[in-house]
Parts: C-alpha cells; structure tokens; sequence
C-alpha cells in the first residue's frame, strides 16, 4: 500500500481513539500515515482489516503503541546539546538547593542515561530528582531494564567522547553477554512514569523539561497545547529544551521564554 487516505486516515484514528482511548488526531499527519503504512506493511493487510484488528483485540494496546510511536535514540545525541546543557546546569545549581528535571518522552533511557552522566560527573546527581516519561509502556520497560546493545557502543562511545566526557562511557556499564547494563546505582535517581502528552495535566514542578524530537511528530494545535502543559511544569527561571528541528517562536506561551542557546533550542521561563 503506497498511501492511506484521508477518510482512511481518520476512520483508524476514530478506531484507536474508541478502544484505547489515545487521540493521534493532532499527530503530524505525514510521520503518523509513515508509521500507519509500516504497520501495514509489517503485517501484510489494508486499512479495513488493521480497523478490525483493532476492534478484536488482535493487537494490545501496548503493542500498538510500540509500533505507532518513534523510539530512535543514541546516548549523548548531539554533543554540542550536552556540552552547552553541562555549562547551563552548572549555573543553575550555584541558585538551587536541588534541581527537579523531567524527561518528556523518554523512549528507551538513552538520554535519561546521558542526562544520569553529566550530572554525576559535575557531582549534581545527589541534588537531582528526575522523571523520565513516555506514552509507550513497552518502552518504558525496556528503559528502567536499562540495557543496550554491545553493537550500538560505539556510537555511544564516540558521541560521549565528542562531548568531552571526563572519563570513559564504559565504566558506567557493566558487559552482559551481548548487552551492556547501566550502572543501577545512577537509575536509584529516576521516577518512571506512563504520560500521554496530549491528555496531560500539569503534576509537578520543574527546574528543566527535556521535550526533545517530540514536538515535530505533532501538528501545530498539539504543538501548542504541550507547549503550555510544559510552560505551567517549570518554575520561574526554568529551562525548556526542544529538538533541533522545533520552534516555540510561535506557540502562545512564546513571550514566557527567552532564548539562553539559540543554536541548541534551549529557552529560559521569565519570571513572573
């Protein structure tokens, strides 16, 4: 199947939304059909019967979720991001007796684990509480698991010694036949939680949101709406970080942040 309809698009998206109570109407039309088409695809079938699948619990919610949702992620993606995140949490916490940070669609853990690394090497991570969040339950196990591939070190590897780490990323795993265990001790820091973003109500405070690469798989009325759940999150003073390709330029919240890093999309809240 080469393309999905628009009657097509929006009769699976009424059929998800009725049995598993999760609205993809405000996705970003072109990645949600992309994702629909591979599940197509992936089992053979056409719009009519992934509908029926649906509606006889041929597929789980969770399994659903996992195939729907993007989950492709690499520790210490984008150095320059955690070299200039180092830099403006060293600053925050010379003002903060703790810092509250919230990882807004988590996925796997591979930025959760980064986030873990610098605060322990800036000597942070005892004034630090983490959530880590995402709307895919299967993912989330797999990120309290905390477990990654011997074959996708080397990425990890290189990106952390692109950053400038002080030490080598592998002593903050231990080897396990083919996989690589992070160090239980860092992962005491965070609080997993199942957060759809387009349900959310605000439910604590924090100093600094990570919301990166989630915004562009959502429209611009989502966009707007998780913009502001995230603005009502953060204390005054707070930071906001987005993926590289994200704006909030032009969101309604858009005069509560101003930028501390333009290039690696990083704001600050205005205090009131």
């Amino acid at each position: 199947m080469t393309d999905i309809s628009i009657l097509e698009l929006k009769n699976i998206t009424q059929a998800i939304r009725e049995k598993f109570g999760y609205d993809f109407s405000n996705y970003a039309s072109s990645s949600y059909k992309r994702r629909l088409l591979r599940i197509l695809d992936m089992h053979k079938i056409n719009v009519e019967t992934l509908i029926e699948k649906v509606n006889n619990n041929n597929f789980t919610k969770e399994d659903f979720l996992h195939e729907i949702t993007v989950n492709v992620t690499e520790m210490f993606r984008d150095p320059s991001f955690w070299k200039s995140t180092r830099s403006l949490l060293t600053t925050m916490a010379a003002s903060r007796d703790k810092i509250k940070i919230w990882h807004a669609g988590c996925s796997s853990g591979e930025e959760v684990f980064s986030m873990l690394i610098v605060l322990k090497e800036l000597g942070l991570l005892h004034r630090t509480e983490i959530v880590a969040s995402d709307i895919d339950k299967s993912i989330l196990v797999k990120a309290k698991e905390a477990k990654i591939p011997v074959k996708s070190m080397e990425i990890h590897k290189h990106n952390y010694e692109r950053y400038c780490g002080s030490t080598d990323i592998e002593k903050y795993f231990t080897k396990q036949g083919d996989l690589y265990a992070f160090d239980k001790t860092l992962l005491e820091k965070i609080s997993f939680r199942e957060v759809d973003l387009v349900k959310a109500i605000p439910f604590s405070k924090f100093d600094f949101v990570l919301c990166r690469n989630v915004l562009i798989y959502f429209n611009n009325n989502l966009q707007n709406d998780v913009l502001k759940l995230i603005s009502d999150c953060l204390f005054d003073g707070g930071m906001l970080a987005i993926g590289a390709k994200e704006s909030i330029s032009w969101c309604e919240v858009a005069n509560k942040f101003v930028p501390l890093n333009v290039e690696e999309r990083i704001f600050k809240k205005n205090r009131s």
